[in-house]
């Protein structure tokens, strides 16, 4: 079986990644990475012996697949080009700047059947994945992700660079509409809020409380959720998992270590089996649509009401 020629547009840290992780995947022929600034193109594909390139037009016939991994803004202006010839994109999220942005690109995936994933990359957590099958029937939710300040992605806010990964795995671990969302939010070191916690009602009566910052001295990703047979705590940056459990009138615990595959090699393997078995993908664009949705809801609403 041929493998599928894939390239990647932006050879930022990201894309780097991507273009490092498709050369080691047996169903993937990296044929190039893009980037507008040559230099930066010609230092990613050099080591993995594929050809740089400086505008992503030149990729159009040339490849079956890309990842776009080019700043927020530029997301739709690139993606739409692929789609729009029925090449399969995987777009890294935030999926777009806007809702109609994000339409449109549903609307070109779906006329071309190009398969259209975005890199929500947390659904590929090992601890995540370990305890997914007990996730019935959460009732509260509280996320805690923070990290220290670096220049890259402070194109937008807090929410868009980095809450909305938890407002993705909110929405598919809750399957229930959104009641009330209420949200604040602080600038601290760039024009947009660095610091924001939101809290999220569903109809089904589920409750999740999420706080973001990229202002933090030290990285901590942590996912907890009470549901009415115990609690369960998700270390994403440890890999590890803590499982409460009522038991015989008695608090059961379980502490899990975990070891798996990178997150995103799995996300890539798995964008690449829906291309070649033409299912859905891991991540939809109409998921990632949502989140989008929700994260520019939560970003009004912290513009709104300035503390």
């Amino acid at each position: 079986m041929k493998p599928i020629r894939v390239a990647v547009v932006g050879a930022g840290h990201l894309g780097s990644i991507h273009a490092r992780i498709y050369s080691q995947l047996q169903e993937a022929q990296l044929v190039a990475v893009c980037d507008r600034l040559p230099e930066r193109a010609q230092a990613v594909a050099g080591p993995l012996h594929c050809r740089p390139v400086s505008d992503f037009r030149e990729l159009i016939g040339q490849v079956d697949a890309v990842s776009v991994a080019v700043p927020t803004q530029a997301h739709y202006e690139v993606a739409k080009e692929f789609l729009a010839r029925g090449v399969h994109t995987l777009v890294e999220k935030p999926m777009t700047s806007t809702l109609p942005e994000a339409d449109r690109l549903l609307a070109l995936a779906r006329k071309t059947k190009a398969v259209l994933q975005v890199g929500h990359v947390e659904r590929f957590n090992a601890a995540l994945r370990r305890v997914q099958d007990t996730l019935k029937n959460p009732r509260f939710i509280e996320v805690h992700r923070l990290a220290p300040f670096q220049p890259r992605g402070t194109e937008v806010g807090v929410v868009l660079d980095l809450m909305i990964h938890d407002i993705d795995l909110l929405l598919w671990l809750v399957r229930s509409p959104v009641r009330r969302v209420e949200a604040v939010g602080v600038r601290v070191l760039t024009p947009h809020e660095d610091i924001a916690n939101a809290r999220v009602t569903f109809r089904n009566g589920t409750v999740a409380n999420l706080t973001a910052s990229r202002i933090s001295k030290e990285a901590l990703r942590k996912f907890r959720i009470f549901q009415p047979d115990g609690y369960v705590s998700m270390d994403f940056l440890g890999l590890s998992v803590d499982l409460y459990r009522h038991e015989a009138g008695q608090i059961q615990h379980e502490h899990l270590t975990l070891t798996g595959e990178e997150p995103l090699k799995t996300e890539l393997a798995g964008f690449l089996d829906a291309i070649r078995h033409r299912t859905p993908p891991p991540v939809s664009g109409r998921e990632a649509r949502n989140a989008l949705a929700m994260a520019l809801k939560i970003t009004a609403l912290i513009k709104k009401n300035p503390p």
